[in-house]
């Protein structure tokens, strides 16, 4: 592999830490789940960039295909992604409720 395909997995990493700062630094709610989300989406880039074969083939068995790409990094991350979209509904559910309740969405706040 050429240096160009290590580029991948420093997006991967830059974006992963940019979603791990903005949850940590954030005092409001819903910034901290779209911070949430980036983590999220930064780990499922880097399955699907350490899952690429290239010139890697779907896993059906023929005689003209030699590489076979493994399925299970797409499994992982299909599943990764609809419990990613169901965290991330749950959570902004949870600010509204929030919101309704107190006013205010922010960590630092005083809620009593």
């Amino acid at each position: 592999m050429e240096f160009s395909g290590h580029i991948v997995y420093g997006v991967c990493f830059v974006i992963f830490g940019l979603g791990l700062y903005v949850t940590i630094t954030s005092g409001n709610l819903v910034k901290k789940l779209f911070g949430l989300g980036m983590l999220q989406s930064s780990v499922m880039l880097f399955f699907i960039a350490i899952g690429y074969i290239k010139n890697g083939a779907a896993p059906i068995i023929a005689k003209s295909h030699v590489v076979y790409v493994n399925p299970l990094p797409q499994v992982l991350i299909l599943t990764a992604i609809v419990v990613g979209l169901a965290t991330l509904a749950v959570g902004l559910a949870l600010c509204i409720q929030i919101k309704k309740k107190f006013g205010k969405i922010d960590e630092s706040a005083n809620y009593d």
